[in-house]
């Protein structure tokens, strides 16, 4: 039997990009403990490391043109990420941003390879500006190009590099569309709408004329559709002889675009698992498929083009499979597999899948979730735990976790509930827990344990709530709602208190929360109602709080004052704080110390 150190040791490599010659393809590896920068030029050659930082390297992009990329990279989990350049000729690195206070958000390089575009809330803290770069440039040589109004991103420079794609963020269900004249700064909004309307992903046409993206602005879930920029007019695309689901059955839930051949690959995310569709724009609305691409069942993402178009690099990983680099002829639908991330040891074989359900809940919905259960689990003796995901607008998908694969090899089942709320099943279901419906969200955890104590399997003395982030709430929440549920309880970076959440997370964020919550102004009492710390009382099971002390996102005081407050109760508390991490924990001796701290506890109550 393997200790939980070695599961941690399971690596993963994420985030291909092709060089300019297609002879080099680089992407993340955390095979020294935090990801870092390696490249190879041929499937299953030793890699090359480029990057020796104790810091995690969060993203990377290959120039079009030249042999080097950028970058970014934060401190501490901090999140105030820095962009650098990498040249490969002689292993130099050069920090281009200089700003270590403010966040950098990449934007794509210029198709010359001579610049390169970001947004940053460096002139205000609580908004995101564009700006514009010579790679050889460093600090405050980047041009302000034009002043934010919110959540700036970047969609992409246009095919001749006179204009920049800008997406505005509301809320994780509504955006808006602008494109911006690099030379007169002038935005001009392409997508007006009422209500909340998604639009995702959105890239240039090969004609710069054509914005293709997702979006919803007429479905329940997401389409692939075409923006034509000077009338504002919309097509839905089609794929020809499509053999798959329909737009309406599942989102459609990103695309990649290589203007030059025309080659379009988009997803589709059915019930958590990627179907994958690749083939040429034949006409605007109009593309022509390829084969389908020979993947293994499980998530796929992370697309980049070679530089011909004839290839696609992407991130592959399953439930059983760690993740690995895969690329894929896009004529023949062939993929290899050209990395290969260990799994320290432990044969694949013993890796358990889940198994895809649904579970009715109070008001007679049906609420999908995974269901992992070991191999040799014994009638009513197995314990559980209810693993609950972050964001709300998130979802569990069976995509890899050593952790998981510890717990079900070491007796414990593992139940992760899609509730209300969660996105990959439209936009009327993510919306049944905002702001006054928050607590309906967490009625769907009881009804998970309803369902789960209907279980041959399952002890229902020995079930347990474990999440991050607003799972950590989900698990508070839970905790202090149905306290007779739960074994225990562990909440890793998670919230305790909307209104302190609210009032100290980071001013470039406020906004986006606040749509999904409801605002510190007009919903405070809501706020106060639903937050875990004004019903500790209630709480009864033993609780393991895990936070870093440098969380942007979830500050760590939400960790303090829950803790304080349960051992006040005479609550049996542990607490475990990072001086070195953010929103989680990237380096791994501090995952081993988390993980292995949260077996003890378990093993300890359950």
């Amino acid at each position: 039997m393997h200790d939980i150190e070695r599961y941690l040791n399971i690596r993963t490599a994420v985030g291909a990009s092709f060089g300019p010659d297609g002879d080099r393809l680089c992407f993340r590896f955390n095979a020294t403990g935090t990801p870092q920068l390696w490249s190879l030029t041929k499937p299953g050659a030793w890699p090359t490391q480029h990057t020796f930082y104790d810091e995690r390297v969060i993203s990377a992009s290959m120039s079009p043109e030249r042999d080097e990329l950028i970058f970014g990279k934060d401190v501490g989990g901090n999140e105030r990420v820095q962009l650098h350049r990498l040249d490969f000729d002689d292993g130099t690195i050069t920090d281009l941003t200089q700003h270590p206070e403010a966040k950098h958000r990449w934007g794509g390089w210029s198709h010359d390879g001579d610049r390169f575009a970001f947004t940053s809330n460096r002139r205000d803290e609580s908004v995101f500006d564009v700006y514009t770069q010579s790679r050889t440039a460093t600090g405050d040589d980047a041009e302000l190009v034009a002043e934010g109004d919110g959540w700036l991103s970047l969609g992409g420079w246009s095919p001749d590099d006179d204009r920049l794609l800008v997406v505005r963020s509301y809320s994780g269900f509504d955006q808006d569309l602008s494109v911006l004249d690099i030379d007169t700064g002038e935005r001009t909004h392409l997508t007006p709408h009422d209500g909340d309307v998604r639009y995702r992903s959105a890239s240039w046409g090969p004609d710069g004329e054509s914005i293709y993206l997702v979006t919803d602005r007429e479905t329940d879930t997401l389409r692939l559709e075409r923006l034509h920029v000077d009338t504002g007019e919309f097509t839905v695309v089609e794929t020809e002889d499509r053999d798959h689901h329909t737009d309406d059955d599942w989102n459609v839930s990103g695309l990649t675009l290589d203007v030059d051949s025309r080659r379009l690959v988009y997803r589709r995310n059915v019930d958590g698992y990627t179907e994958l569709t690749a083939g040429e724009l034949v006409g605007p609305d109009r593309i022509d498929p390829f084969p389908e691409p020979d993947l293994p069942d499980g998530v796929a993402g992370g697309i980049d083009f070679g530089p011909d178009g004839e290839r696609i690099a992407l991130t592959v990983t399953s439930r059983t499979r760690n993740s690995n680099i895969h690329v894929i002829d896009l004529r023949s639908g062939e993929s290899e597999q050209w990395t290969c991330a260990g799994t320290a040891g432990i044969p694949r074989e013993s890796f358990v899948a889940p198994e895809s359900i649904s579970y009715p809940t109070f008001d007679d919905r049906s609420i999908p979730a995974f269901f992992s259960v070991p191999d040799d689990s014994a009638a009513g003796e197995t314990p559980v735990i209810v693993d609950i995901h972050g964001g709300p607008e998130s979802q569990r998908r069976p995509s890899f976790s050593g952790v998981k694969q510890y717990l079900l090899a070491n007796g414990y089942a593992v139940f992760e509930p899609n509730v209300r709320g969660s996105a990959g099943y439209g936009k009327a279901y993510a919306s049944l827990d905002d702001v006054e419906k928050r607590m309906d969200s967490v009625a769907d955890i009881e009804a998970a344990v309803d369902w789960l104590a209907d279980h041959p399997a399952v002890d229902t003395d020995r079930i347990v709530a474990m999440g991050g982030s607003y799972g950590g709430f989900m698990v508070l929440a839970a905790m202090t709602e149905y306290p007779d549920l739960w074994a225990a309880g562990i909440d890793i970076v998670g919230i305790a208190d909307f209104v302190t959440f609210l009032e100290n997370t980071g001013e470039w964020r406020r906004e986006l929360r606040e749509a999904e919550y409801g605002s510190l102004e007009e919903d405070r009492e809501l706020l106060e109602s639903i937050s875990p710390i004004n019903r500790i009382d209630a709480i009864d099971a033993p609780l393991f709080v895990l936070h870093g002390e440098n969380d942007p996102r979830v500050p760590v005081g939400e960790a303090e004052q829950i803790v304080e407050a349960a051992s006040a109760q005479g609550v049996p508390v542990r607490k475990l704080i990072f001086e070195d991490e953010g929103h989680g924990f990237s380096k791994l001796e501090n995952r081993i110390k988390a993980y292995q701290a949260v077996v003890d506890f378990l093993d300890e109550h359950v």
